[in-house]
Formats: C-alpha cells, structure tokens, sequence
C-alpha cells in the first residue's frame, strides 16, 4: 500500500492536479476571509469553514475525478487490478494519497488562525473541533469522489456526479426535514460551534468506510470479469 501512497502522492505533486486543488480552494477561502473579516468584521476562525465547506463541495472532483477514470481511459486499468497487490490495497492507497493532500491543504488554513489571533482572540479549542469537523467531511467526500470516478472512464462525468449529490445532500433536507439524517454538510455544523458529538463522527467515518467498501466491490466485480 505504501508504494501506491508515494505513486498517487507523486501524481499530484510532481503534475499540475494537486497544486491546483490546494491553490484553488485557498483563493476561493481568501476571498471569503477577506469579505468576512474587513467587510462583515466576523473575526470567527470557526465561521470561515462554513464557506470552506461549501468550497469543498466543489472542489474535491479536482482530487477524486481521475482516481480511476483516467486508468480507464488510458487503458492501464488492466495492469492495475491484475498487478500483484490486491484491490483494496490499491482503493486505501489512492484514498490516503488524497487524504494526505487535503491535510496540507487544511493545515495551510492554519495561517488564517494566525492572523486573527493577532488581531483577536479566536478559541483555540474550536478551532481544532472545526479542523477536526472539516477533516472528517473532507474524508468523506473524498470517499464518494472516489466512488464516482470508479464507475465511469469520464472524468467530467464522476466531476458533475460527485458535486451533484454532494448538492442534493446538502439542499434537500431543506425541502424534507427527515433527510437531515443524510446530510454531511447539517453534521458538520456542530463542529464549528465547539460540540463535537461522536455520532457525527461516527456517521462521517461509516459514509468514508461504505464508500470506500463500494469502491472495493466495484473493482473487485471488474476485476472478476475480465
């Protein structure tokens, strides 16, 4: 699993994809802290990730779109599921090597911190529930990002099927109030507040291990077939 970890890290580090992600969501979240801070004088570390949430909404099919559409495309799928190493050691590895690059990308977040602390006094210990929080949703997308690309050899398609459930889960208990129960984005919002619920965590680890075990079974019945 190690060697597939460094392939995929290397993949995004050594090509423009994970530059891009990192880049791209820490714009999108300047512009946001800039309108929070020196136009709404909201100096709330914790208040910033509700946007950073939903800028993740959109910008994790930059990580997750070619996970395994791109194997397809090119061909290389075969080489991969019948390479010695088994299938979910290859899922694991591709999905820690995202996981790994959406750390940086929040750690980076950490610089924000400082900045209000300079200037205020933002809580250190909601702080770290919001990265905590933002973590585990972002495990979680990343897990049904995956999914997407696994079933499809279009990137664009696993791109608009990942953003469009992702939107679905995130709008539709506004219209059927039971289906907060699906809702990642309505989990999160407890985290921000400094409550951190272990059935939140609980349900973000058990959405990332289904889909991850989707994923598996997915390739494993591809594999099976050919």
């Amino acid at each position: 699993m190690l060697a597939i970890i460094k392939k995929e890290l290397k993949s995004y580090l050594l090509s423009p994809v994970g530059y891009i992600f990192i880049g791209l969501f820490l714009l999108i979240f300047s512009i946001f802290f800039y309108i929070s801070i020196f136009q709404s004088r909201i100096i709330n570390f914790e208040y910033l990730f509700y946007n950073g949430a939903t800028i993740l909404t959109f910008v994790t099919p930059v990580l997750t779109m070619r996970m395994f559409s791109e194997e397809r495309k090119n061909g290389t799928e075969q080489l991969l599921l019948t390479s010695p190493r088994s299938i979910t050691s290859i899922v694991l590895g591709k999905f820690i090597a995202a996981a790994i690059i959406m750390l940086i990308t929040e750690l980076c977040t950490l610089m924000y911190f400082v900045i209000l602390d300079y200037f205020g006094n933002p809580s250190l210990e909601v702080a770290i529930s919001t990265l905590l929080g933002f973590f585990l949703l972002s495990l979680a997308y990343i897990s049904f990002g995956m999914f997407a690309s696994s079933i499809t050899e279009n990137q664009i398609v696993a791109s608009v099927l990942t953003i469009g459930v992702f939107l679905a889960m995130w709008f539709l208990p506004n219209i059927v109030s039971i289906l907060e129960v699906f809702s990642l984005i309505y989990k999160f919002e407890s985290f921000p507040s400094g409550m951190v619920s272990v059935s939140e965590i609980i349900t973000f680890v058990s959405f990332t291990l289904l889909f991850i075990l989707l994923t598996i079974i997915v390739l494993q019945r591809r594999k099976s077939v050919k």
